[in-house]
């Protein structure tokens, strides 16, 4: 093959020498990049109106003003930073710059996730532009204005940015970085000037960690390799120095406020171990089913860890903890992890999008962009489209080595975690530089009237688009199973919000699309058992059982449904299998103590009823509970102090104070005794024995 730089064709004149800040072109040629900011922004107008459609058009989804999962926690985290909370109080678990992001929209537009997903389709919508911009410079004109539209018309691209989520910041992010390298790498320039790449990667790295992958392989490329020139130390110097800007802050902040120095999360540990232990399926599966929401992700596994260790952990030990744990899998079990990892890589090349918290598929049942940008434009077509752009512009390798390793390293970081569609979309602006190329270098060679030099290229990259191509849409996922994420998430908010009927309609349909889902059982159980239709709410736990036995919550909501229907015994059974499979369930400790009282099986009640409170349980019932079943056994001092703490909880509750009153008059602490059975009648005048017993402990007083 010739790898002489391609000439002009003989139908036009001899191109005019490229000005200064050209870059090279996909064979060795020159792009210009003056006159392109008009095309940058035509692109931007584009993605802009494919989006506002899009959000339009979402307004009448039922999840449309619904923050889950992931987006709850964010949207919680964001009105603390808007109310002035800007440092917190402990070690970061999930990357914080997209909070503060939000933080910011609150604090300009105040809480609206309407204002949200309008912010982020204009970051969306700038990160095409800004890959127009990369793929000009590091390529030619037509590549340039190629890949920005295929991000404008890309299906997960419209999905994600209109979702509540951390994704469509990280992209444009990486976007800008890769327009910021595209200068950098064709025209290595001053050595400051990698300053900036390093800034922008550092916040990325802030929004997705995995980005560190990122700055590994090109802090890597500017030690070892010397296409950038004789400096090349010093901007990788530069590139460490703008890192080090934007992570060192965060770090001493987790020192601050956690007592340890992590360069961003303490996530990292159960992250790894969710994708690679035994029961892992290379999708994220929680460490406790149905308990993916962040909320409960990060106590849950501070519980289990220090269960297991027997001893309280930093947020650091726990991450080791959990690492340990995969690494040991992975050393005891090679061929099962290998075959792990062999179904992450294809789950990554797939053309499926693997849901998350919503799915693409639920929201193009709304969208008429994404519906029909999802039928022809999705990853299955970009995978082999990319790789194919890579084989055809494989003579310019050495100048494109850093893109190759960003590439390949960001790949293997998907597949070395869980796989879903969001953790693998920064995947996508690389291949669309090169898929756009690719395409460009073939428009090129079309146009040629002498083909010689290119069979061997062209035949490489035919081979290895049709062998993706195969494997990328090799059916591997059920979309039903995408379709039922969405509506068990959305159920799940409903009910949160009380809309109880709507939450059941939504549970029936997960069921209608996967009978077996456990966790949908137990959540329908749920919310019919908070419509007082307890019998059809056991069924459903009892199948949820029989599908996931393991499920601790299940067990305790169907304890409770048990009482309920007055079958006590089996009720009881059924938490203390709860607790047995989670001992720190403090709901389950408070209804089997409540259980256990209600029985007169008084000692063990108050373990329960103690241990509930211990950890972290707030209720004025259960303090009432306890200082019931203390008093029962004599134990009056113990009593009296947890039935003035159901007093100073709730000083509305007759109950509490008519029994400390009780317990005072028993210790002949009678003045105290007669005001709180005069604080009882006047908040409850018409009760029928309180008189009696103000009038007793008068005369008892008035006998002394």
């Amino acid at each position: 093959m010739s790898r002489r730089r391609r000439p002009a064709p003989r139908s036009r004149p001899p191109a005019a020498p490229p000005r200064p800040g050209g870059s090279v072109g996909a064979h060795g040629g020159r792009a210009s990049t003056g006159g392109f900011g008009r095309t940058a922004l035509a692109i931007f107008g584009l993605a802009l109106a494919v989006r506002i459609v899009h959000v339009w058009q979402l307004r009448s989804a039922p999840f449309f003003d619904l923050a889950m999962g992931d987006a709850q926690s964010y949207h919680a985290w964001g009105l603390e930073i808007a109310g002035g909370d800007w440092l917190g109080g402990e070690t970061f678990y999930q990357a914080p710059l997209y909070p503060y992001f939000l933080g910011l929209v609150y604090t300009l537009f105040g809480p609206s996730l309407l204002a949200v997903r309008l912010g982020q389709i204009v970051l969306g919508s700038a990160a095409c532009a800004l890959l127009a911009m990369a793929g000009n410079r590091l390529f030619s004109r037509p590549a340039g204005i190629v890949a920005g539209v295929m991000l404008a018309i890309y299906a997960p691209a419209i999905f994600f940015d209109g979702l509540v989520q951390k994704t469509a910041l990280g992209l444009f992010l990486l976007c800008l970085l890769l327009a910021l390298l595209a200068r950098l790498v064709t025209e290595p320039g001053r050595p400051r000037a990698w300053l900036w790449p390093g800034v922008v990667l550092g916040a990325l790295v802030l929004t997705r960690e995995n980005a560190l992958v990122f700055a590994a392989v090109l802090l890597g490329w500017l030690v070892v390799s010397r296409d950038t020139g004789r400096r090349h130390l010093a901007r990788a110097g530069a590139l460490a120095l703008g890192l080090a800007l934007v992570l060192l802050p965060v770090a001493a902040r987790n020192l601050a406020v956690g007592g340890e120095f992590l360069l961003t999360t303490a996530q990292f540990g159960p992250n790894f171990y969710i994708g690679n232990n035994p029961d892992a399926d290379g999708t994220y599966r929680p460490l406790v089913p149905g308990r993916g929401d962040p909320r409960f992700e990060r106590r849950d596994a501070t519980q289990i860890a220090e269960r297991e260790v027997g001893a309280p952990l930093t947020p650091g030990q726990v991450s080791s903890y959990w690492t340990g744990r995969a690494l040991e899998y992975v050393r005891t079990q090679p061929g099962d992890w290998l075959r792990l990892t062999g179904r992450k890589a294809l789950l990554t090349l797939n053309g499926s999008e693997v849901a998350d918290t919503e799915d693409q598929l639920s929201h193009a049942d709304w969208s008429l962009p994404l519906r029909l940008a999802g039928r022809v434009w999705h990853f299955g077509l970009l995978a082999p489209l990319g790789v194919a752009g890579i084989c055809l512009t494989w003579s310019r390798r050495r100048q494109l080595r850093p893109l190759h390793l960003m590439l390949a390293a960001y790949a293997a970081s998907v597949v070395a975690f869980a796989v879903m569609g969001r953790y693998r979309h920064p995947l996508a602006p690389l291949l669309m530089l090169f898929a756009a190329a690719g395409a460009a270098a073939v428009w090129e060679m079309a146009k040629r009237e002498k083909r010689t030099g290119w069979t061997r290229q062209t035949a490489w990259a035919g081979a290895a688009a049709a062998g993706l191509l195969v494997v990328c849409n090799w059916p591997v996922l059920s979309m039903g199973d995408m379709r039922a994420i969405t509506a068990l998430n959305v159920g799940t908010e409903l009910q949160a919000e009380g809309r109880l009927d709507e939450a059941v309609e939504q549970y029936r349909q997960v069921l209608a699309l996967t009978p077996d889902d456990a966790l949908a059982h137990s959540n329908l159980g749920t919310a019919l058992a908070a419509q007082g239709r307890l019998d059809e709410a056991v069924g459903h736990y009892e199948r949820a059982l029989a599908l996931a036995p393991g499920d601790a919550d299940t067990h305790s909501n169907l304890g409770n449904a048990l009482l309920s229907l007055g079958r006590a015994a089996e009720g009881v059974e059924s938490l203390r299998r709860a607790l047995d499979i989670d001992p720190g369930s403090a709901e389950a400790h408070a209804v089997l103590g409540i259980a256990l009282h209600d029985g007169g099986e008084l000692d063990e009640a108050i373990v329960q009823l103690r241990r509930a409170i211990d950890l972290g349980i707030v209720s004025a019932e259960l303090h009432n509970r306890l200082g019931i079943a203390l008093g029962s056994q004599g134990r009056l001092d113990e009593a009296t102090v947890e039935l003035r703490r159901a007093v100073d909880l709730e000083p509305g509750n007759v109950d509490a104070h008519a029994n400390l009153g009780t317990a005072l008059q028993l210790q002949g602490r009678l003045d105290e005794a007669v005001a709180q059975f005069r604080e009882a009648l006047r908040i409850a005048p018409d009760h029928p024995d309180l008189q009696a017993r103000l009038d007793a402990a008068l005369a008892e007083r008035a006998g002394r």
